[in-house]
C-alpha cells in the first residue's frame, strides 16, 4: 500500500499492520494526510462513540519502584501526596459522583509494585460495594497481581485491569529498573487470561525515538490490547525527566493516528498530556482516538467530566452505550 488512503481501505477489509512491515509511511506521510486515514478507520469500527473513564488516586506516594516518569516514587523528591489507602466511602462518593455525571467506567489506581495484604483486601471491599450499588464499569489499577489476585478481582464485579507496558521492550530499561517489561507482559497475560478487558498503552516524550513508540504500538497489537491510552510526558519537578521539552501537540496527533491503524478495532485514549493537543484532544477524537480519561489525572490536572461531554456534543459525538455491533473496545 503506497498511500494512506489505499492502507486504510485495505485495514477495512481485513488486514492488519504486523512486526517487520515497513511502518516508514507513518513518519513520512503528511500529518493531515494521515488525520484523515485514522478518522476514516475510527468512524468504521467506532461510529461516533467516545469512551470515558474516571480514575481516583487511592493510595499515594512511597512507592518502592524507580520509573523515572513517576512523581509518587520514593526515591525521587516532587512533594505528592502521600497517603495510604483511602477511605471505601470517600472512593464510592467519588464513583457515585463520575456515575451521574455520565462517565463509563471508574478506577481505583494504587501507588507500589503491587497491592496486598489488608490493603488489597480494602480494595476487594470498595469493588464490591460498588458493585451492589452502582451501574457504573469497573476498572482496577494495582501493579504486578498475581492470577489468584486478579481473580479475586474478578470475582468482585471488576471487569477491566489497566497496566501500561510504558513504552518500547528496548526503551523500558532506561525508564525502570527496578522490574521489567516482561514482569509487566506476565501481569497483562495473566489478566487476559482471567477474562478481564486490559487497558494498556504507554508514555510518549521520555527520550524514546519514533521506533519506539511504532514498537510499542505493534507490541500492543501482538498482545491484543482493547485500550490504549497514550499519555504525554508532563515533565514533573523532582523527577530524573523535570528537564524533558514538553512534547509538540502536532508529534501526539501524529502517535494517535498510526496507532490507530496498527490498532484499528482498540479504544485509543486520551491520557495526560492532553492540554497539549489543539482544542483539548477535540481534534484528536476526531482523528482516531475513541475514548478519553476525564476528571483528574493521578498528579497532574485534566479536564472535568462536564467540560467533555460539552465538547463531545459540539463535535456530534456520544458516549452512550454502543451497539450490538460495534467492535471498538471493551464494552
Amino acid at each position: 500500500m503506497n498511500t494512506i488512503a489505499a492502507l486504510a481501505d485495505s485495514i477495512i477489509q481485513g488486514y492488519r499492520i504486523q512486526r517487520g512491515d515497513d511502518l516508514s509511511i507513518f513518519l513520512e506521510a503528511p500529518l493531515e494526510e494521515l488525520q484523515k486515514g485514522a478518522g476514516i478507520l475510527q468512524r468504521h469500527f467506532c461510529g461516533n462513540h467516545v469512551d470515558f473513564c474516571t480514575i481516583i488516586n487511592g493510595r499515594s506516594g512511597r512507592c518502592g519502584e524507580d520509573c523515572k516518569y513517576c512523581a509518587q516514587a520514593a526515591c525521587h523528591h516532587t512533594g505528592c501526596d502521600e497517603y495510604g489507602f483511602l477511605p471505601k466511602e470517600e472512593i464510592l462518593a467519588n464513583a457515585k459522583a463520575n456515575q451521574d455525571a455520565g462517565a463509563n467506567r471508574f478506577a481505583i489506581v494504587t501507588s507500589g509494585r503491587a497491592l496486598t495484604g489488608a490493603d488489597f483486601e480494602k480494595a476487594l471491599d470498595a469493588y464490591r460495594t460498588m458493585k451492589q450499588t452502582l451501574h457504573i464499569d469497573l476498572c482496577a489499577s494495582h501493579g504486578l497481581l498475581t492470577p489468584e489476585q486478579l481473580h479475586r478481582l474478578h470475582e468482585t464485579g471488576v471487569t477491566s485491569y489497566h497496566h501500561n507496558i510504558e513504552t518500547s521492550r528496548r526503551f523500558f530499561p532506561h525508564i525502570c529498573t527496578t522490574h521489567t517489561y516482561d514482569d509487566r507482559i506476565r501481569t497483562i497475560k495473566a489478566a487476559q487470561k482471567e477474562g478481564l478487558c486490559v487497558c494498556s498503552g504507554g508514555i510518549i516524550g521520555m527520550g524514546e525515538t519514533w521506533e519506539d513508540r511504532l514498537d510499542m504500538a505493534i507490541s500492543l497489537a501482538e498482545l491484543g490490547i482493547q485500550s490504549i491510552p497514550i499519555n504525554a510526558l508532563m515533565p514533573i519537578p523532582g523527577t530524573p525527566l523535570e528537564h524533558r521539552a514538553q512534547l509538540d501537540g502536532r508529534d501526539i496527533l501524529r502517535t494517535i493516528a498510526f496507532f490507530r491503524f496498527i490498532n484499528p478495532e482498540a479504544n485509543i485514549r486520551l491520557a495526560a498530556g492532553r492540554k497539549l493537543l489543539p482544542e483539548n484532544g477535540a481534534t484528536a477524537l476526531l482523528s482516531g482516538a475513541s475514548a478519553s480519561i476525564t476528571g483528574n489525572m493521578l498528579t497532574t490536572s485534566g479536564s472535568t467530566i462536564v467540560e467533555d461531554m460539552a465538547m463531545l456534543k459540539r463535535l456530534g459525538l456520544s458516549n452512550q452505550d454502543l451497539g450490538e455491533n460495534s467492535t471498538c473496545g471493551p464494552r
